[in-house]
């Protein structure tokens, strides 16, 4: 399963981001056996987009076959996106491997 994280650096010690559309960067991970098995960091090109960033970000997620999202805070259009392919989006924040962790354990709250 892969899972994609809104994150303020390319690391899994870096902390989840305040935002989901403008984000610097995302980590997507691809997570086996309730374990991370990989993961890759990818600039956010919607990031610096005058408009529409919710749903370039959003089109992105899908594009990487990505089945959920974490961050912090997510937009309506952002999250309307997301539902249309899917995707779940929880709520986590603090440093990714830990809100990664949760996930896997279950313990976040998901966005409705």
């Amino acid at each position: 399963m892969k899972i994609a994280i809104s994150a303020n650096g390319k690391n899994l010690e870096d902390t989840v981001s305040e935002v989901f559309a403008r984000c610097p960067y995302f980590l997507i991970v691809a997570i086996e056996n309730g374990k991370i098995k990989s993961f890759e960091a990818i600039e956010n090109e919607a990031e610096k987009r005058t408009g529409g960033a919710g749903i370039f970000a959003a089109q992105l997620m899908a594009e990487k076959d990505v089945k959920a999202v974490i961050t912090k805070n997510i937009g309506p259009r952002a999250f309307d996106v997301l539902r249309q392919f899917n995707i779940e989006v929880y709520q986590g924040e603090g440093e990714i491997k830990k809100a990664i962790e949760e996930f896997i354990e279950g313990k976040l709250e998901k966005f409705e």
